[in-house]
């Protein structure tokens, strides 16, 4: 299984990375969406997957199960279906039409929870339900994104490729979720530019850094509990970002930059616009944003313009009645 997955991993890194258009700094992208799967969490299902066969923790009859709202999820299916291993993706309400259906033709076996947590979301439903089908399934396997440190190790290698591609860089923004692509990029680039400032992006009804409640439609950013592999990501600012001003970010990569990309993606370029300008010393500076995946599983939510207005009205309702 490990010679099978050393021929994978040429498909799996050394993403495109270009130069946006803008007028107060030099902006950059990292095209993570060029991975195997389509996104950056490749790098956290390679690693998280690779280390336990290694370790002897997966053998050729596990069956792997995996909390994730998307990516995390193809990711894990697209290695299990090469290593010929079972799956069960741990799915909720918030996941997209396209992923969805893509899962259920995937994997073993897709598990939908539909039952909120008492923050709004639906993380800790779907952690509980990963649980209980890891105590009643004979060796099994969490992919665990939230606690495994193999997924922050993962992305150690983009690392090096942003230091390989830049002599020197002052600001990288990245959305947060389960976290991994922050930590493992912060803890390796402080090692080695402590001068790089990171620039963490969060949604608004996430409680990462913040405790405020709000319910939470758009999959693939923000998380329902505090993931515990942060504790090692060394982040020199926070942005919390609303869930329209995300829509509005992708609409404006797409029209300003011909970049059709993902909800994280949106909203790190509509915060990484709104940082420079509010703060001078980021004008004329060096940033780079971590494009984690496509926008074509958004077309039915975020790029619907009726959907979009639709979640309007009930943001709005929401905190009417509050």
């Amino acid at each position: 299984m490990l010679k099978k997955l050393e021929k994978l991993s040429a498909l799996i890194g050394n993403t495109p990375l270009i130069e946006l258009k803008n007028n107060d700094t030099n902006l950059f992208a990292k095209l993570e969406y060029n991975n195997f799967s389509g996104s950056s969490k490749d790098r956290a299902a390679y690693s998280i997957i690779y280390n336990a066969i290694k370790s002897g923790h997966i053998n050729e009859d596990t069956t792997i199960i995996a909390s994730s709202s998307g990516n995390l999820a193809i990711a894990v299916a697209s290695i299990c279906k090469i290593l010929k291993l079972k799956f069960i993706p741990v799915i909720d309400p918030n996941i997209n039409k396209a992923y969805e259906s893509l899962l259920n033709l995937m994997s073993y076996k897709v598990v939908k929870v539909t039952e909120r947590d008492n923050t709004g979301g639906y993380l800790l439903t779907r952690i509980a339900t990963v649980n209980k089908l890891h105590a009643v399934t004979k060796n099994s396997f969490v992919a665990d994104q939230y606690g495994d440190p193999n997924n922050y190790k993962g992305y150690y290698g983009l690392t090096e490729e942003v230091i390989n591609s830049f002599d020197h860089l002052d600001y990288i923004f990245i959305a947060v979720s389960s976290s991994g692509g922050i930590t493992g990029i912060s803890k390796s680039m402080k090692e080695k530019r402590p001068e790089t400032k990171i620039i963490a992006v969060d949604v608004e009804g996430s409680v990462i850094f913040s405790d405020v409640q709000v319910k939470r439609y758009i999959s693939g950013i923000g998380a329902s509990q505090v993931p515990p592999i942060i504790e090692n990501a060394i982040i020199d600012d926070v942005i919390i970002i609303s869930q329209l001003d995300i829509i509005k970010g992708c609409f404006e990569l797409l029209d300003e930059q011909a970049i059709f990309a993902g909800a994280s993606s949106g909203a790190l370029y509509k915060a990484a616009k709104n940082y420079c300008k509010k703060h001078s010393s980021v004008l004329k500076s060096s940033s780079l944003m971590i494009f984690p995946d496509k926008g074509h599983t958004y077309l039915d939510t975020i790029y619907d313009k009726e959907w979009g207005e639709q979640l309007a009205a009930k943001l709005q309702t929401s905190s009417s009645i509050k």
